[in-house]
Order: C-alpha cells, then structure tokens, then sequence
C-alpha cells in the first residue's frame, strides 16, 4: 500500500541525501574551498574556479590553488601545509605555503558545518608575520628600494626548515604573498598575514569509529 511507495520513493534516492545532512565532526576528513583575502577583503590565494576566473578576467594576480583537504579539529604537526598553486606566468608548478596557525583555524571553523556550509574563519594571531627587509636585502633578491610602494605585493620563498637561510641550502620553499605596509630610506616592513578567509565545505568523509 502506500507504505510501501513511501519506502520504494525514499530508497530511491540514494544515500547522497543522507551525507547532505550531515555534519562535520572532529576526526572526518573534509575537503574544503577556501579564499584567503588580504586586509581590504582583496582575495590573493583562492580554490574557488569561479573566483578565479572573474579576478583573473579582471587582470588579477590572484593564485589559484588546489582545493584543501583536511582532517576537522586536528593540529598541523609541522609548521607550513603546502598546496599547489597556479599562476598565469608558471602554472602548477609552485606550492603556496598555508601556516600551521592558518590550517588549524580552518580544521577547528570547519567543525559544525554541513556540506556546502560556508564560513568566513579569522586568522588574526597575537604573532605579527611581518619581517624588514633593508635596501641591501632587495639588491640581493634583484629588487631596488626606489621601486617600492606601499600596497605592492611582492611573493616570497618562505620555509619551514630552519637551515633555509644559509647559502648551501637545498631547502623546500614554498610561495607566500606579502604586502609592503611601510617604506622608509632604509628599506621596506613586509606584512605576510591575511586575516581571514572564506571556506566551503565540498566534501565529508565521516570519521571510522
């Protein structure tokens, strides 16, 4: 009769239902959308194509990353979580690097939210990530100080092995977008924080008990 219909029609619709209504909690794995914005909302880093081809439509250096997937309310055990970047100029080929304090506010933030759940999670930290650079330090990186502006970005290499710094060193670097926020005669203050960024859960994996 018609318990039987109702039975037959819910059956049919499969389980993508069910995962629909689900979730997130600590321990599922979970595939993210994310935008990361500079501090006037501009987006420099974004998995979202449809971001990407509206500000790259635009003249946009904006990057375009692989989407991040990610185990809910887990700590990064080391300091940088690389992800493949794309850029017009050198396509797939450099890894963007997302801070530990970075991925552990999306891995917390994202605790709660259902598929296609949307969050914008701040990133502000009480640790500045600003660094100087003197005129001496462009020269050597094939910059001049008198083509510095406020506001510019500028990529840098940054690393997660402490060894980077010395001339010998074979170390991974990955990219990271800075904005110079002061300029004086001697040399430019770097600001390489967002403080914030947009996410969109694409997929959950439930944790196995």
């Amino acid at each position: 009769g018609v318990l039987f219909v109702v039975l037959m029609v819910v059956s049919s619709m499969g389980s993508s239902w069910i995962s629909s209504l689900a979730t997130v909690k600590p321990g599922d794995v979970v595939v993210v959308d994310y935008t990361l914005k500079d501090a006037q909302g501009n987006p420099l880093v974004t998995s979202s194509s449809s971001v990407y081809k509206q500000l790259a439509g635009e003249g946009s250096s904006v990057l375009y990353s692989k989407q991040l997937t990610l185990t809910a309310n887990q700590s990064l055990p080391k300091a940088v979580f690389p992800v493949q970047v794309y850029s017009e100029k050198t396509g797939w080929t450099n890894q963007f690097a997302l801070f530990a304090s970075e991925y552990d506010a999306i891995s917390s933030g994202v605790v709660g939210l259902k598929t296609n759940g949307q969050k914008t999670i701040s990133l502000e930290s009480n640790k500045p990530k600003t660094q100087f650079w003197t005129a001496d330090q462009l020269a050597k990186n094939n910059m001049s100080l008198s083509s510095m502006q406020v506001g510019q970005l500028i990529a840098l290499g940054v690393s997660d092995n402490p060894e980077a710094a010395s001339d010998n060193s074979t170390a991974q670097y990955y990219v990271r977008i800075a904005e110079i926020t002061n300029k004086t005669p001697d040399g430019i203050t770097l600001d390489f924080s967002y403080p914030s960024v947009d996410i969109t859960v694409v997929s959950i994996n439930k944790a196995t008990s």
